[in-house]
């Protein structure tokens, strides 16, 4: 069962060359898809490129350079998987810009770059991709999220925050139009994926609540196969860890009691630039 789960089916992955994107886009591969990588550097698509060819699954992967706030370049690069597979069974929109800085430091570009790259994309893929999973009456459209973008207790970048709301937004508004046509929407919205990065150039830990290190932190393959699980259960909304449910009732009934929480202590002290052990390889 675990490696013939999406037998035969073609598999999209954005910002797939390296952190959670390149362990989804492995785990695929693991289930039998054949997957088609896009990301924007060159450096990571080379690392990519090196470690597929010693996995078992070295065939399954296609990789391609692909700035995916470019409307243009998102549709032509679906637009020839479509030509050449004749299908796109699953779309994971993971591709995001982080500038993890306070609204005051932070400029209007980068702002105006985390919207492009973290929304404005997903909507290019998902409408690039959307008539063939409708003609088909079947596919799986993964989006990332953030717990980031459903709590804002403070601590997070505010356009970061912003993008992943509007992602989750979009996601689940998505899923109410499309209920009835065979399609599985996902939001995925995942707390701190330590080991990527994310943390090792974007986010020390300084720029953490204290907060932080009472959340378990996860490594990107254990994310990877919640989400291919998520996938199998057509799950629509996948927290990870479900205890973040805690934190969305406290913020949702006494938003002020979990702002007040998350600037006890200080900064964060766990070191989120190491993966802790994945149980999931």
């Amino acid at each position: 069962m675990k490696n013939d789960f999406l037998k035969g089916q073609v598999c999209l992955v954005t910002g797939g060359a390296q952190g959670i994107g390149w362990a989804t886009a492995r785990r695929l591969a693991e289930a039998g898809g054949t997957v088609h990588v896009c990301d924007i550097s060159e450096e990571h698509l080379a690392t990519a490129r090196e470690q597929a060819a010693k996995l078992p699954q070295a065939g399954r992967f296609h990789f391609s350079r692909c700035d995916v706030s470019d409307r243009a370049q998102v549709e032509t690069w679906c637009a020839g998987i479509l030509k050449e597979a004749g299908r796109i069974d699953v779309l994971v929109n993971n591709a995001a810009f982080v500038r993890w800085q306070d609204l005051v430091d932070m400029s209007v570009e980068d702002i105006e770059r985390s919207m492009a790259v973290g929304f404005n994309s997903i909507v290019y893929t998902t409408k690039a991709v959307l008539p063939s999973m409708l003609a088909s009456g079947r596919g799986h459209i993964v989006n990332i999220g953030s717990s980031v973008g459903r709590v804002f207790a403070g601590g997070s970048s505010a356009a970061y925050s912003a993008m992943k709301a509007a992602v989750g937004g979009y996601t689940q508004t998505l899923q109410a139009e499309l209920i009835h046509t065979g399609l599985h929407i996902m939001l995925v919205r995942p707390a701190t994926v330590a080991g990527t990065d994310f943390f090792r150039k974007h986010v020390p830990s300084s720029r953490m609540p204290r907060l932080a290190d009472f959340v378990p932190p996860m490594a990107p393959e254990d994310l990877a196969e919640a989400i291919l699980q998520g996938m199998r259960r057509r799950t629509l909304v996948l927290d990870v860890p479900r205890s973040l449910g805690v934190f969305y009732t406290l913020f949702d009934h006494v938003p002020g009691v979990l702002r007040w929480l998350s600037r006890q202590g200080g900064s964060a002290r766990s070191d989120f630039s190491k993966a802790p052990p994945s149980r999931h390889g």
